[in-house]
């Protein structure tokens, strides 16, 4: 089989992405050959893409973590699946294609009411949001949230989660139009992000204590919501969209003096402080089967709403999709419709 992928023969730009053709071998035993209908875009795929993410290849990457599609084709040990079924799943890497062969271990049925756009649109983000507010934070009832990216999908999705816990939910944002979004969601106070940060999220604490922050921007916010954390609070950092430069390459200039300036947490401070940071990626998760479905299990019967998609893209447009994320700009999920 002759299908389409996004291959960079060396990481560093999105201007590297080329569309070519690949011969697909036939399924293993336990593996399953998809038609991906939908492709979801997570900042993870930009950090592989400008060679910053670690657990990547540098060489011959082909991105992406998570699709939608119809099985076609089945391994002769595959039970729990059957051609035609529409699905949805991750990848460790390489879902920017229109085919692909994956073991059956991490897909998942896809609702009937559920349209592949939405299957393409929930794993990743849903899950970074769990295991980083109940795995990692160990929420529990009445606590105070500090989201920080809060219109965008783990954002929306923490917020949604950290709701079922009766918790109070604070969220920044990078830009005032994404307020009314926020309104909508539920958020108990909205701020966007500007010199007086610290302050404004004073104000919207009040008497509260700051028990969790989930962060993934990093620089100045970092330090600020560390700062702001009660004792025994958490700061959970899930990414570092600060360190995103430029619109198809990275600035190394701005790079290098970002990370050399990042904020330094001091281990033997943090005793007196008694704070924690906690921080990861979903990655190792993808390497031990059992715990990452038993998660995604726990995600489900949260019973969430359905994910919110704001940006649609053509298969052919995907770099472009790509820009889209990366500028920052975007609320909810960007997707990519393959056929």
């Amino acid at each position: 089989m002759i299908r389409q992928v996004y291959f960079l023969k060396r990481a560093g730009s999105i201007n590297n992405m080329k569309l070519l053709e690949q011969d697909l071998s036939e399924p293993g035993k336990d593996e399953v050959t998809v038609e991906v209908k939908s492709i979801g875009l997570n900042f993870a795929d930009i950090f592989s893409i400008l060679g910053l993410y670690k657990a990547a290849p540098k060489l011959n990457l082909i991105p992406g973590l998570e699709f939608s599609g119809l099985i076609i084709k089945k391994g002769e040990s595959v039970g729990a699946f059957s051609i035609g079924d529409r699905v949805y799943g991750a990848t460790k890497f390489g879902g920017y294609v229109s085919h692909l062969n994956i073991n059956q271990s991490y897909l998942l049925k896809l609702p009937n009411d559920w349209t592949f756009e939405e299957g393409a649109s929930f794993i990743v983000q849903s899950l970074t949001a769990y295991y980083a507010l109940v795995v990692l934070g160990e929420i529990n009832h009445n606590k105070t949230v500090l989201i920080h990216s809060a219109a965008g999908g783990v954002g929306l999705n923490a917020n949604r989660i950290a709701k079922k816990f009766s918790a109070f939910t604070i969220g920044t944002i990078g830009s005032k139009s994404k307020i009314e979004l926020l309104k909508s969601e539920g958020y108990d106070r909205i701020i966007v992000r500007d010199k007086n940060l610290k302050r404004n999220i004073q104000e919207a604490l009040g008497e509260r204590p700051l028990d969790i922050v989930l962060e993934a921007v990093g620089s100045k916010v970092f330090k600020i919501s560390f700062d702001l954390l009660t004792h025994t609070g958490r700061i959970i950092v899930y990414g570092a969209g600060a360190y995103s430069t430029g619109n198809s390459a990275s600035n190394l200039f701005k790079l290098a003096y970002k990370y050399f300036t990042r904020p330094k947490v001091d281990p033997l401070k943090m005793i007196e402080q008694n704070r924690a940071v906690m921080a990861f990626n979903l990655i190792w998760i993808y390497e031990r089967a059992e715990y990452l479905r038993k998660l995604l299990d726990d995600v489900i019967k949260l019973n969430l709403p359905k994910p919110l998609i704001n940006y649609t893209f053509s298969f052919n447009d995907l770099p472009n999709a790509v820009r889209t994320l990366k500028s920052g700009k975007t609320t909810g999920k960007v997707v990519v419709k393959v056929n």
